[in-house]
């Protein structure tokens, strides 16, 4: 099992998903993987149910979460980074989080929630303004979006729940098929791919849902959105002090150049690419640990060069294919080619490095100063991974 491929990137319905996080842990033995990684947007709420789930279907875990941050004060700041249609802003990921960790983890991210709520409500009104004139329902950010979430039981509230909440009211508006899609095109001027108004016009593809959400999240979430502040987006020099704190693995998630999204929900645009080089550098000397990328979504001329930058920075590398859709594989199988073994090698140092206490954690000063060498620890916590896994 320990060649088997790995997915640290699972979204729950503690963020936006199909999925609980049992059900993460059934879709991974499905797909036959060795490893998998609970990663929720500005939430841990599902990591005590994946560790408990995990344990009970023989699975190992590994867990996190992901927070949008700005990049005000540095270099960067209002570049498009990570985060399509949002200059100064880019998504990053705490990898290694403990359960031990989980109470400090919420009073950090308890703030941002507040913010983005705000922000949830505004983009609300705004979607009522452009949709109740064409006889949509009222759409009320309690009733029929943060009810969608898990927010009572600390979830976050995301885009995707108000497009799933828009997603609904136009269907009871226009039912599935011909009529919906007629409404998204020449009432609301959406563009639609041809393969994407397939799956609009299949009233039985038993994806309709997310494929629908899918089509809003490129064509009308620029609409309606609302850029968010440095309250929700903290700056990310805050964040390494933090990731120390709770002894937590502080990575950078690399886009690259957008060609065609694996997720169907991106634009082609360009991103951090024409500046990678100094960005990772920059990353690397405020405190971040590593970099978290998609073999899937880069092409092999950016893979390469992301993993250049990430050894020459003695930066961790870590895997993971985001999963929120029901129409997304957990399978990976780039992650087998031979160019990517130490990722796997990476996955297990993570199951490793949350094993073991926050004082003799992959970056703790005890184990930097036992292997000094970033290759030879990460090897060394694999070690302690797999047998773990025994």
């Amino acid at each position: 099992m320990n060649n088997c491929e790995v997915n640290n990137h699972v979204h729950t319905v503690y963020s936006f998903s199909p999925y609980t996080p049992t059900d993460a842990i059934s879709k991974a033995k499905e797909a036959h993987l060795s490893a998998v990684g609970i990663m929720d947007h500005d939430s841990v709420a599902g990591i005590k149910e994946m560790l408990s789930a995990g344990e009970k279907y023989d699975m190992p875990v590994t867990c996190g979460f992901e927070i949008r941050v700005n990049f005000s004060d540095t270099p960067f700041e209002n570049r498009l980074i990570n985060a399509p249609g949002m200059p100064n802003i880019a998504y990053i990921a705490l990898h290694g989080v403990r359960e031990s960790a989980l109470d400090e983890c919420n009073a950090f991210l308890h703030p941002i929630s507040i913010e983005r709520e705000k922000r949830n409500i505004e983009m609300t009104e705004r979607a009522n303004s452009l949709l109740t004139p064409f006889g949509i329902k009222y759409i009320d950010y309690f009733k029929d979006v943060k009810s969608l979430s898990m927010a009572d039981c600390g979830g976050s509230v995301t885009e995707r729940h108000l497009l799933l909440a828009i997603s609904n009211a136009l269907i009871e508006k226009n039912g599935y098929g011909e009529k919906l899609v007629d409404f998204l095109v020449n009432q609301l001027h959406l563009t639609i791919p041809t393969k994407k108004e397939g799956y609009l016009l299949d009233k039985d593809n038993p994806h309709y849902i997310y494929d629908l959400l899918g089509v809003l999240k490129t064509d009308f979430l620029d609409t309606i959105f609302v850029q968010p502040n440095e309250k929700e987006c903290i700056n990310v020099k805050l964040l390494p002090e933090f990731a120390d704190k709770i002894g937590a693995i502080l990575v950078y998630a690399y886009l690259g150049d957008v060609d065609e999204s694996p997720t169907g929900d991106k634009k082609a645009e360009k991103f951090e690419d024409e500046y990678l080089e100094e960005f990772v550098k920059h990353i690397k000397q405020i405190g971040f640990h590593g970099i978290t990328y998609m073999p899937p979504r880069n092409t092999k001329k950016q893979l390469e060069f992301i993993s250049q930058l990430a050894k020459k920075n003695e930066l961790m590398e870590i895997s993971g294919v985001d999963i929120n859709s029901s129409r997304q594989s957990f399978n990976c199988p780039e992650i087998l080619f031979p160019q990517f073994a130490h990722l796997l090698t990476a996955t297990w140092a993570l199951i490793g490095h949350e094993s073991v206490k926050i004082d003799d954690g992959l970056f703790s000063e005890n184990a930097t100063q036992k292997y000094p060498s970033l290759t030879e620890r990460i090897n060394y916590f694999a070690s302690v991974g797999k047998e773990k896994r025994g």
